[in-house]
């Protein structure tokens, strides 16, 4: 039994601008998630080519101590808090794939992402088969709706109702933020189709646990894609060059943080 949803998350960029802010946001995301012996390791960032696909590859270590439930730390030993995040960019198709040496085959997420040009309006953007489209649930994400976002995680500098871009004037927006940019020739638009699928089996916990983890995966969504459009005017004028070489300088700050004392923040990286 695994659970599967499509969450939509539209911004008001283009898909060759999104591309380069995901991979500013996730490095600069990865700082702030580790520290005190925390945190994300990167063990691969390389190109690859598989069954005609090319792109980038990444294989993370996760070091999670902190940062579980108290319910999960009740059954799983302390160095079952270590999770393997592979992902395989070809842009503007991505997948990623988490897994967990302790659970083996009973534990998985896998994210698949398709960014379209569009305002989340396609239906089974990933082409799967009738029966298993029935069984998604569609997510829409506004990340303008500050209702989705808790007090604990708001922060008015990465609040895009608040936010106007300097360098490309979109912002602040609205409650019709959609429905204006769908009306707009001026400004790009575009959708991530994020298809999770969650696989926990554990008996007593299943249920919770996938419920858990879609929950957060929502929250990841949310809060990282408020700061993606929020950061902008920080990676618009980036180049790949650029966020490669500031990818390999973020790496090594990775290593250097999880070897120190001290904790880092609580936002989370996605891929």
């Amino acid at each position: 039994m695994v659970v599967t949803r499509e969450y939509r998350v539209v911004l008001p960029c283009s898909v060759e601008e999104y591309q380069v802010g995901q991979l500013f946001s996730v490095a600069e995301a990865s700082k702030n998630e580790t520290g005190g012996g925390e945190g994300i390791e990167v063990l691969k960032n390389e190109p690859y080519v598989e069954n005609n696909e090319k792109g980038q590859y990444t294989h993370k270590i996760y070091h999670l101590k902190s940062k579980v439930p108290g319910f999960v730390k009740l059954f799983a030993p302390e160095g079952a808090l270590i999770f393997h995040e592979k992902a395989w960019n070809a842009y503007p198709y991505c997948r990623t794939i988490v897994t967990n040496e302790y659970m083996k085959e009973n534990f998985f997420i896998k994210i698949e992402t398709w960014h379209k040009p569009d305002l989340g309006t396609q239906e089974n953007v990933h082409k799967l088969d009738r029966s298993a489209w029935k069984e998604v649930t569609v997510v829409p994400i506004d990340i303008a709706d500050n209702s989705q976002v808790s007090s604990a995680d708001y922060k008015p500098d990465e609040d895009p109702t608040m936010f106007k871009s300097v360098k490309t004037g979109r912002g602040q927006l609205g409650p019709n933020w959609k429905k204006d940019l769908a009306n707009k020739t001026d400004c790009p638009k575009m959708c991530a189709y994020k298809l999770v699928t969650v696989k926990f089996k554990w008996w007593g916990l299943q249920s919770k646990v996938e419920s858990f983890i879609h929950e957060q995966e929502k929250r990841i969504f949310t809060n990282f894609h408020r700061q993606l459009f929020c950061w902008i005017d920080k990676w618009v004028e980036l180049t790949m060059e650029d966020i490669r070489r500031m990818e390999a300088e973020t790496q090594k700050e990775l290593d250097e943080l999880r070897s120190k004392g001290e904790v880092r923040g609580t936002s989370a990286a996605e891929e």
